[in-house]
Parts: structure tokens; C-alpha cells; sequence
């Protein structure tokens, strides 16, 4: 499908050129069948053509995206006039290369050149020089730049729409999969089985494990509304998550979770730590031999690293996925919202599964 539409667009291209360069020739063709072209005009035509193409896509792919786009005014107008110029002035000099001009300035006038062997007459020679470059290359200049520079404006915004779409989609979609996955009812359920475990022996732990789990909650409602969130939010999100994971675990596994740097001021999506913390939990909780969870938040005002690793519970180690629902929607989320600027690695070597994902500001 993709082939045949990269196919699709490059004969569209083709034809849309051949159709531009041939309007001038049918409409003028009664007149040119009496003309004889010299090599040189043919090939200062053809220098044109091919600088005009080369400045179609030269405009669209790249002056337009990099400058135009990002609001750099006069670098992109400077760079049109320079293009002018040398689309005016140069193309007649290199055809110069390629076969002999007809007739050659001096003294601010153009005389028929003792070099040129073709037929003199064939040829009107100027009386004065032209400082202008022929008004037809102007104009043409002038059509395909405002044509590509329309296009490709409109491609772009519609590529930015269309990643608005993907991303409020892909949040909802993200919010949805993190209730009935992420947060699933085995959580819950285990949840509310050691709260209710601690207030059957009066425990002091009761009040501030029901606080987690009503913070949870009230950050998946409210929080994940936003496309960003303060990246201390996310920190504490992911702290009570952890606390309340651990009411479940026995002493074969060790677990560790370290904040370093500064973290105010930062923002970051929402929801976009947990699912490699779910993962860790998933995979490294075993109640029959020793097992380490290990995860890290640090930040600069640069950057933001996170990295979680844990030990490959044995009885599970068979059936481990690092292409699941919520490691996907992860993947796809920064693609969206952070393009370019992230690193996210994965591994699974030595019975120990780690995560790496940096985020630049």
C-alpha cells in the first residue's frame, strides 16, 4: 500500500512538471516551428528547469519545514532572494560550459560572438544589455515558489493536526488501557484485602495506605486530563504506587526506589513511568527465591532519566513479554509527544530486565 502510494506520488510529480514546462511551447507553438534553437538556448532552458526543480524541493523539504515554519522571517526570505539571483543570472553562464553563446556583452552591449559557428540569423541580437533576467524565469521562479511554499505549509499543518488527533486519541486510549489493565481489579483486590488486613490488628499503617490508594485514584481522574503534568506529580504518583505494591511483597524480594536531581519545573505526560513500574512487578515478584526491583528517577533541567530494573522471577521468566499493551501505548506515546527528543531502551540479558528511557527538555 505504501509502495504503491510513494509510486502514486512520484507520477503525479512527473506529470505535474511536464505539464508546466510544456504550457509555454503549446501555447507559443505556431511561432517556434519557425525557430531554431541553438545549442546554448537549449541548454540554458534546461539549467533552468533543472535549478527549478532542484529549488521546488529545496523549498519545500527543507526551507519551508526549518525556517518558514519555525518563524525564522528573514533567513527564509534572504535565502529566497539569494535563490533568485542565482536562478536569474547564473544558468546562461554554466550553459556557457556546455556550447557557445550566440552573441556576447561588451561595453554594455550584446555583438555577435566570432566564437558562435551556428546560423547568425537565427537569433535577434539585443541592442542593449539586459540587467534584468527574462521576465518569463521570473515569473515561473515566482509561481513555484508561492505553489510549493502553499503546499507544503498546508502539509504541514496538516500533519500537525493530524498528531493532535493521534495524540488526544492515544491519550484516551492510554487512559482506558491504564483503568482496566494497569489498575486492574487484582490490584484492587489485593489492595483492599491488606488494608483491610491492617485494620483487623489496628495497625498504624491503615490510614495512610487508604491515603495512597485515594491519592491514586484522584490523580487518574483529575491528572490525566492534562497533556502535561509537573513531573513531582508523576514522582509522587509513582511513589504511592510503589508503597502500595510493596504491602504485597515478602522478604525475598529487595526493592529500592531513589529520586536524584531537580524535579520541580519539569514537566512530562502523565501515566508515562507506569507502565515499565507495572512491568518490573509483574515480572520480578517471586515468593520462592530472592529477586531485586531497583528504579530511578533523576532529572536536570535538560533532561529527565528513568531507569527500572529487576530480577527475572524464574517461575515466570518463560512467559516474559516486553511487547505488552501498556510497554506499546508507551512507545507510541512518545513518539507523539516527545519526537526526537527521547531514548528509550530495553534489554533482557542475564535474568535481569532493564529500562532506560531519557527525555530531553
Amino acid at each position: 500500500m505504501k509502495e504503491n502510494k510513494k509510486i502514486l506520488t512520484i507520477l503525479t510529480h512527473l506529470v505535474a512538471w511536464i505539464s508546466l514546462f510544456s504550457v509555454p511551447y503549446l501555447v507559443f507553438f505556431p511561432r517556434l516551428r519557425e525557430f531554431n534553437m541553438s545549442d546554448h538556448m537549449m541548454a540554458t532552458i534546461i539549467i533552468n528547469y533543472v535549478f527549478i526543480i532542484f529549488f521546488y524541493y529545496l523549498n519545500t523539504q527543507f526551507l519551508v519545514p526549518k525556517l518558514l515554519i519555525n518563524r525564522k522571517w528573514w533567513l527564509y526570505i534572504l535565502s529566497v532572494v539569494v535563490a533568485l539571483n542565482i536562478y536569474l543570472f547564473t544558468p546562461k553562464q554554466v550553459a556557457t560550459i556546455f556550447a557557445t553563446p550566440e552573441y556576447i556583452e561588451q561595453n554594455g552591449n550584446y555583438i555577435a560572438n566570432p566564437a558562435f559557428k551556428g546560423d547568425k540569423k537565427m537569433t535577434r541580437i539585443p541592442r542593449k544589455s539586459r540587467r534584468l533576467a527574462d521576465p518569463y524565469n521570473t515569473v515561473l521562479f515566482l509561481l513555484v515558489l508561492t505553489f510549493g511554499t502553499c503546499i507544503s505549509v498546508t502539509q504541514q499543518w496538516l500533519s500537525s493536526e493530524q498528531n493532535k488527533k493521534e495524540t488526544e486519541n492515544e491519550k484516551l486510549n492510554t487512559e482506558l488501557s491504564f483503568l482496566k489493565s494497569q489498575i486492574n481489579p487484582h490490584f484492587f483486590f489485593n489492595t483492599l484485602n491488606n488494608i483491610y488486613s491492617l485494620a483487623i490488628i489496628k495497625s498504624e499503617q491503615t490510614a495512610p495506605a487508604v491515603m495512597k490508594l485515594s491519592s491514586i485514584m484522584r490523580y487518574i481522574l483529575s491528572e490525566t486530563q492534562k497533556d502535561f503534568v509537573p513531573l513531582q506529580n508523576e514522582i509522587e504518583f509513582t511513589k504511592n504506587y510503589i508503597e502500595l505494591q510493596e504491602m504485597r511483597l515478602t522478604d525475598k524480594v529487595k526493592l529500592a526506589f531513589h529520586v536524584s536531581g531537580v524535579t520541580s519545573d519539569l514537566q512530562i505526560a502523565p501515566l508515562l513511568f507506569i507502565p515499565f513500574v507495572e512491568n518490573a512487578f509483574k515480572y520480578g515478584v517471586s515468593t520462592k527465591e530472592d529477586t531485586t526491583i531497583d528504579i530511578q528517577v533523576s532529572a536536570t533541567q535538560q533532561q529527565i532519566l528513568f531507569e527500572a530494573k529487576n530480577t527475572i522471577a524464574t517461575n515466570i521468566s518463560t512467559h516474559l513479554d516486553s511487547t505488552g499493551i501498556g510497554i506499546n501505548n508507551a512507545k507510541r506515546r512518545l513518539e507523539l509527544l516527545y519526537p526526537g527528543r527521547y531514548q528509550l531502551h530495553l534489554s533482557n540479558e542475564d535474568n535481569t530486565y532493564q529500562v532506560s528511557l531519557k527525555i530531553n527538555s
